[in-house]
């Protein structure tokens, strides 16, 4: 029986989809490609990757991505300008924070646990 095997892609709306995606590239270090996609490739981006909806009533839609130090990438943010969340979460399962990119969306960070 087909299935399917992880996500093909994250498509979000913006006000300067241009904009937002260098933002993304300078202060995430997410790679650039044609037409303003990005793709993530070979062992880095090895991982677990989550599909869930959560109720109506919750605050936004929201991407997750996976980091390798979720310090560096938090200060790499808060260098930029970008309202951090001051809630962290732990969990056997690795590290969460969030924060709002220039346009509002809201993005966590998730750094696995070591295995």
């Amino acid at each position: 029986m087909g299935k399917v095997v992880g996500v093909g892609g994250v498509f979000l709306r913006a006000k300067d989809p241009k904009g937002l995606q260098s933002w993304y590239v300078q202060h995430l270090g997410i790679p650039a490609e044609m037409y303003g996609a990005s793709t993530f490739e070979g062992p880095e981006s090895f991982g677990q990757t989550v599909f869930a909806f959560f109720p109506v009533e919750s605050e936004q839609a929201m991407i997750n991505f996976r980091v390798d130090s979720l310090d560096e990438v938090l200060e790499r943010l808060v260098a930029a300008g970008a309202w951090i969340d001051p809630k962290r979460e732990d969990a056997s399962y690795g590290r969460f924070a969030w924060f709002r990119d220039p346009e509002g969306n809201r993005v966590e960070l998730w750094e696995p646990a070591e295995e």
